[in-house]
Order: C-alpha cells, then structure tokens, then sequence
C-alpha cells in the first residue's frame, strides 16, 4: 500500500507492508461462510450422534428432527452401518421469500463402523420425538464367560 504525504512542500511517497502470516485457507472460509452461513470447520453435523455402552448393549442415538420415520432408512454391511434419511425443503415458491435459513434440508447419511465384537443380526431401531435409538447386542463370542480349569493327578498320567 502506498500512502502519499506532503510535509514544508515536499512529497512523500511512504510504502506500507503488513506482515500478516498468509492462511491459504481463509479464501475457503469466507467462501462457506457466504454460502451456507457458518464458518467452514463448524458446519453443524446433519446427525449429531452419541454412542455408548449399556450393559450387553451398545446404544446409538442420532438426532433427526424433521424427518419422518418412513424415510429413515438403515443398512448394515461387513460391520458398516449405514443410516439414510430425509428430511423435506421448508414451503418454497410464489410470494414465499426465506429471511432466516440455517436449518438443513435433503437427503442425509452416516456410517458408523461397528466392531467384531457386536452381532449386528440382532440391531433394534427406535424412533421417538426426532430421536433415532439404536440398540446393538454384544455378541455372545464376545461377552465374558469363565473358563473351567481342569487338573489331573501326575500319576495317572503317567500309567495312562
């Protein structure tokens, strides 16, 4: 940037260099932002998850607001499950003009990789109030069990 002054009848031409640390990211940033709303990085998650284990049960709950249970669709393959839904566009069309749009709309999915340890034949789904619970059993081969310990006398092995 170049700043031009004048002082007792001189000109001066003064240059001005910032010294800002360049992010090659920022351009990216404002572009998100401009385009849907938020800083890149902190877009909300179309389906925000928790997971945790209960008992022989791991439990998922996935927040789906909106979304009606027919359009939930799930899908489990080599230990991947997959969860579908969708959730309409808000009234669009004549004389209808969005002041406020931060909410998402559309087809959404998530993968979720489950262990060798869960038996995924066994996966319970419950739908309430906008929120999709997942009950998914530990697999027997998995849950703890007590294994007997045997002894024989040294003797008796040695005339057998």
């Amino acid at each position: 940037m170049v700043h031009i002054l004048q002082w007792a009848g001189v000109r001066w031409e003064v240059i001005v260099v910032a010294l800002v640390r360049s992010d090659p990211f920022r351009d990216f940033d404002r572009l998100a932002q401009q385009l849907w709303g938020f800083p890149a990085g902190s877009r909300p998650l179309a389906m925000p998850m928790d997971a945790y284990r209960k008992g022989d049960a791991f439990l998922i709950q996935l927040d789906l607001p909106g979304v009606a249970p027919d359009s939930i669709e799930l899908m489990v393959e080599d230990n991947v499950l997959t969860v579908k839904a969708e959730r309409p566009s808000p009234a669009t069309g004549d004389g209808v003009e969005a002041l406020v749009a931060e909410r998402l709309f559309g087809s959404f999915s998530r993968q979720v990789f489950l262990g060798d340890n869960l038996d995924t034949t066994k996966i319970e789904a419950d739908y309430q109030a906008g929120v999709l619970t997942l009950s998914i059993p530990v697999a027997a081969h998995a849950k703890p069990r007590r294994i007997e310990v045997t002894h024989r006398d040294d003797a008796q092995r040695l005339t057998a």
